[in-house]
């Protein structure tokens, strides 16, 4: 009862709206990574797969939440380090090597599904090898950990009340399972978009290779690895998004003027 007491104070509400809101904004990447990776279980088990993963997700969160909050100094504290002047150094902690991993991950992901559907051979001769419904799970558990350190880093500077943290990942949880849902069914009905998203999901990677660098506090050839603001990172999605629009748009354009011409020629 004291718990709901202390979460019901003006503050606290204001707080948790923030956090929630903030939870929403940076879970956008994720949200995108969700809808496609969902895609390589059976088409049957697909739903399902989204809620699971991100049900058991959000259990999981709130567990690394606790654990940041008690032991945020021993993710910080470097792990093994290299000092070759003017050549490559860093200072890897526990928090950069999985931010590391989970862009190299993902890049490799995207990348794959790219050269996927380039493949116009493979796609003639049969659709590709599905993953089992538990695999899709697992990878969407740990990724959904991996983007969990930029949030749960951000509300810990915003407020020390666990309680109101707990309940902004809940309240965040249940959105990205009804929106996982709406993105997933938006993707399939329209698979023009696929392939933006791939390329969104790729910046997110580089984005989270960035963040991980200079975490580590890289310096490649003498120059230091600066990480991505999240302003660079809309700002190229609203420009993959524009180039995107305006190709697509194009591309009706000229089959419309080749219907004609093909027309004309036949009259």
């Amino acid at each position: 009862m004291e718990l709901l007491n202390n979460l019901f104070t003006l503050d606290n509400l204001i707080t948790l709206f923030l956090l929630t809101l903030l939870q929403a904004v940076l879970g956008f990447d994720n949200l995108l990574y969700i809808s496609l990776e969902s895609k390589r279980a059976p088409a049957e088990q697909q739903a399902k797969v989204r809620k699971w993963g991100i049900g058991i997700a959000i259990g999981l969160r709130i567990i690394l939440l606790f654990a940041l909050t008690s032991l945020i100094a021993v993710f910080q504290e470097p792990v093994f380090g290299m000092h070759w002047v003017d050549v490559l150094e860093f200072n890897f902690n526990i928090h950069a090597i999985i931010v590391l991993l989970g862009g190299i991950f993902i890049i490799y992901t995207a990348t794959k599904e790219i050269l996927h559907m380039m493949a116009i051979e493979e796609h003639e001769h049969g659709e590709k090898k599905s993953s089992s419904a538990v695999t899709v799970v697992i990878w969407i558990v740990l990724m959904n950990l991996v983007f969990s350190f930029d949030s749960i880093l951000s509300a810990i500077a915003l407020t020390s009340n666990f309680i109101v943290m707990a309940t902004a990942i809940i309240i965040s949880g249940i959105l990205m399972i009804w929106l996982a849902d709406h993105v997933s069914d938006f993707l399939q009905k329209n698979r023009m978009y696929e392939v933006l998203g791939l390329f969104i999901l790729f910046v997110v990677g580089i984005m989270l290779i960035s963040e991980g660098g200079h975490l580590s506090h890289m310096k490649i050839l003498g120059t230091e690895v600066t990480p991505m603001t999240k302003a660079t990172f809309y700002f190229v999605i609203v420009v993959l998004a524009f180039s995107d629009v305006v190709q697509s748009r194009y591309q009706r354009k000229l089959l419309r003027e080749k219907k004609r011409m093909q027309e004309s020629r036949n009259a």
